[in-house]
């Protein structure tokens, strides 16, 4: 079966952008040598071929101004409007999402990424949907911003599988507790 693994940056106090949504912070302009370090993203996105997120996730990925990102990749994005037209290479989804995702993970393939935001994070993991978390721990605080999980996720316990830094940056990978 397919796992659904949560991918993610987050600040040192948990948040995963500023109130206003903008994740510039994830950029140390007095680290340029960090460029070339791909904090083992590419070995992460050839083990998927889905990726799954919140709207306004999708709406911040367009907002950079680049061709999206996963066009290889079977794209889902969760929205409530049920009249949105497809936007190639996404398709809308406005299903139950836990009902969805079930599905999914029962059909074969690759795993499957949950790339966010705090929302889908937090009913994922209501759900018991989320099978592992990948979590590139940035050096920062924000002091405020967009949680990880939003207030009214539910107690769940991790075990940690493995860490590595990243020129500073810590990549911890967690397993659900069966």
């Amino acid at each position: 079966m397919r796992k659904v693994k949560l991918y993610i940056s987050t600040s040192l106090d948990g948040f995963i952008a500023t109130k206003e949504g903008e994740i510039d912070w994830l950029v140390d302009p007095t680290q340029p040598n960090l460029a070339n370090e791909d904090y083992g993203y590419y070995k992460f996105y050839d083990s998927i071929d889905i990726t799954l997120m919140g709207y306004n996730t999708y709406r911040k990925i367009l907002d950079f101004g680049i061709f999206f990102p996963f066009p290889e990749k079977t794209n889902y994005v969760f929205s409530r409007n049920h009249t949105r037209e497809k936007d190639h290479p996404v398709d809308f989804i406005s299903d139950d999402i836990t009902n969805f995702t079930g599905k999914l993970k029962q059909n074969e393939g690759k795993d499957i990424w949950l790339v966010g935001g705090g929302q889908i994070n937090q009913l994922f993991l209501n759900a018991n949907l989320i099978d592992e978390m990948i979590l590139s721990i940035q050096p920062v605080v924000l002091g405020e911003g967009l949680p990880l999980f939003g207030n009214g996720t539910n107690f769940k316990r991790f075990r940690v599988d493995n860490a590595r830094n990243y020129n500073g940056t810590m990549a911890q990978v967690y397993l659900v507790r069966k």
